[in-house]
């Protein structure tokens, strides 16, 4: 589907990303939000990396949590926590399996939309998410904001450094520099417009799609001269799509 080679050497870099204030002030508290609460959800976390919302769904209550990957490395990390925490979490390499199809009540795919390098990679991705959906129910995903910030220092205060073209358009690379801490890595993801996205997530059979705004946590520690320029311009949408119920 797509490549998950470039990210088997991130695992260490992922888990202490997500430790990082955009993410602890702005994600999660906008993603899991959207979630809702979970006790008694079967849910699959399509692209599940080093297994950081995996284990968060668990811990919130959720009934089943499958983490599916295609990167060796972050799978072997997932797995290792998973030895040591015994959260019940089911992590799988690959396409998910016949017997999983249709089990779900809620997909998460956070950063996986962005690694299709063509349409037909973005449809398949797409489709994935829809084949694991029971009819009438919700995937949420996070592709790169189709009205990105191009100035490369933009959101360095958020532990990275876009690089894209101008004018940006469908399947362009982008340069994702990851630099916080002891880490200075690179990925590339790519970008795709806001019509493109609804397209592919129709095309795969998904109805009511909305794009959602981010938000801030409840706490009030929360330094709104940090989080006031992500606000505006947030590196990543928030998509939440229903797959479309069975005809009568």
């Amino acid at each position: 589907m797509t490549d998950g080679s470039q990210f088997d050497s991130l695992a260490d870099l992922y888990v202490d990303w997500s430790e990082l204030p955009f993410r602890q002030h702005l994600e999660f508290p906008s993603v899991l939000g959207l979630v809702g609460p979970v006790d008694g959800l079967r849910v699959l976390d399509l692209g599940c990396g080093s297994g950081v919302y995996s284990r968060k769904l668990a811990k919130a209550g959720a009934t089943t949590v499958v983490g599916l990957d295609e990167s060796a490395g972050m799978l072997e990390y997932a797995l290792r926590r998973e030895a040591e925490e015994k959260l019940g979490i089911t992590y799988i390499s690959g396409a998910l399996p016949a017997e999983l199809r249709e089990s779900f009540d809620l997909v998460l795919a956070v950063y996986v939309l962005p690694y299709a390098r063509d349409y037909s990679q973005l449809l398949t991705l797409c489709q994935a998410a829809a084949e694991a959906l029971r009819p009438g129910q919700r995937l949420l995903t996070l592709p790169i904001h189709p009205a990105v910030h191009t100035d490369p220092e933009y959101y360095s205060r958020y532990g990275m450094q876009i690089i894209t073209s101008t004018p940006l358009a469908d399947a362009v690379p982008v340069g994702l520099n990851l630099r916080f801490g002891r880490y200075d890595a690179h990925v590339i993801p790519y970008y795709w417009t806001a019509a493109t996205l609804e397209r592919a997530l129709t095309e795969a059979g998904f109805t009511s799609i909305t794009w959602h705004l981010h938000r801030t946590a409840d706490s009030g520690d929360v330094d709104a001269e940090f989080v006031q320029p992500y606000l505006d311009k947030p590196h990543a949408a928030i998509i939440e799509a229903i797959k479309a119920p069975r005809q009568a």
